[in-house]
């Protein structure tokens, strides 16, 4: 893991097309402003492990499970 120091209003460049911006800190908490292509998917961490299990899921589910769904 790489482990910057930023101060507010300062950036971090991911490859050549997302930038990280400090916005605020306040105690122990920063707020983080992302800009990244619309192609490039953001989500807070919790958020895209619930996606990942919702698709695990899907990716399980037998024809038959769906039948009920039309109702």
């Amino acid at each position: 893991m790489l482990v910057l120091s930023r101060h507010r209003d300062e950036s971090i460049m991911i490859g050549d097309d997302v930038v990280v911006t400090i916005v605020d800190i306040r105690g122990d908490k920063v707020r983080l402003g992302i800009d990244a292509p619309q192609d490039i998917p953001v989500h807070r961490r919790e958020v895209y492990e619930a996606i990942q299990r919702e698709n695990q899921q899907a990716a399980q589910m037998q024809p038959n499970d769906t039948r009920d769904l039309a109702d």
